[in-house]
């Protein structure tokens, strides 16, 4: 046990030394502005998108899923992966777990109407192909969960 809590631990310090070292080489002065979590949610929320967009093909282009639900179902997933990496890994939070629960669970459920289905479903009705359409949503709600995750759900209430 005591060995697993290394190892996470050493993963984690790793991985917010890669992100910083990005930052310090960002071009054009925005090493003064972009600030490692938001490297660290780019590639995070970047694996979990493709987890996302492998699951809508395998429900959706394999299982023959109705789309609304394939959707649904791939973004589930996705998000509760990202939850948990973003929470440990990215803003290496230590709070108690529930209250950020429920906050992200109603971040997601605002991004999910508006973002997914309101932008990636209506897109598609509107004849854009559903895999354009999903990417086209997850740039917009990119910067919503971002500036949610940072600012609201993993925020150090102690240190505010």
């Amino acid at each position: 046990m005591q060995q697993d809590i290394r190892v996470t631990r050493s993963l984690v310090e790793r991985f917010a030394s890669f992100c910083a070292t990005v930052v310090r080489y960002l071009p054009f002065g925005l090493n003064t502005l972009v600030p490692p979590s938001f490297v660290g949610f780019a590639l995070i929320n970047g694996f979990t998108f493709g987890v996302d967009l492998l699951l809508l093909t395998l429900g959706h282009g394999v299982a023959g899923l109705p789309l609304p639900v394939a959707i649904t179902a791939a973004y589930v997933c996705a998000f509760a992966l990202s939850f948990v990496l973003n929470r440990v890994f990215n803003f290496r939070s230590h709070a108690p777990v529930g209250r950020q629960a429920v906050l992200y669970a109603i971040a997601v459920a605002v991004n999910y109407f508006a973002f997914i289905l309101g932008a990636g479903a209506g897109l598609a009705a509107l004849g854009v192909q559903y895999h354009l359409a999903r990417i086209i949503a997850g740039a917009l709600e990119a910067v919503f969960l971002y500036s949610v995750l940072r600012w609201i759900v993993f925020t150090d209430r102690s240190r505010a």
